[in-house]
């Protein structure tokens, strides 16, 4: 019964072995130039700072809010392609529905100036 598993296992570990000689091959052989820009944390398009409590533009939450609603959109979209023929007329038509209630969000968050970056 193992034999009928040897092929994947083989793959297994031929992958697991080449990501570890890759990654200590670029560990090795790559450029070490540490700058201290290059060692400073960076996280949200701002510089990093002291005070953890200080304020900042609301627009990053929303707009990461509205990548993962769209985000979402697309991961629903999938599987309902591949089904089509399934699930029929009706599929199709509570799939309308649901892209124009995410489009009139969508044309509701622009009007309102979401999406604008001063």
């Amino acid at each position: 019964m193992l034999a009928d598993y040897f092929s994947i296992l083989l793959f297994l570990g031929m992958a697991l072995g080449m990501g570890v000689v890759l990654l200590l091959a670029g560990g090795i052989l790559g450029p070490r130039r540490p700058s201290s820009e290059k060692l400073s944390p960076y996280e949200c398009g701002f510089e990093a700072f002291e005070d953890s409590r200080m304020k900042f533009d609301v627009r990053f939450y929303l707009v990461a809010i509205l990548f993962i609603i769209f985000d979402l959109e697309i991961a629903f979209l999938f599987p309902w392609a591949v089904a089509l023929d399934a699930v029929g007329v009706t599929g199709l038509v509570a799939m309308g529905v649901f892209l124009l209630i995410l489009v009139i969000g969508f044309i509701y968050e622009w009007k309102k100036g979401a999406l604008e970056w001063e």
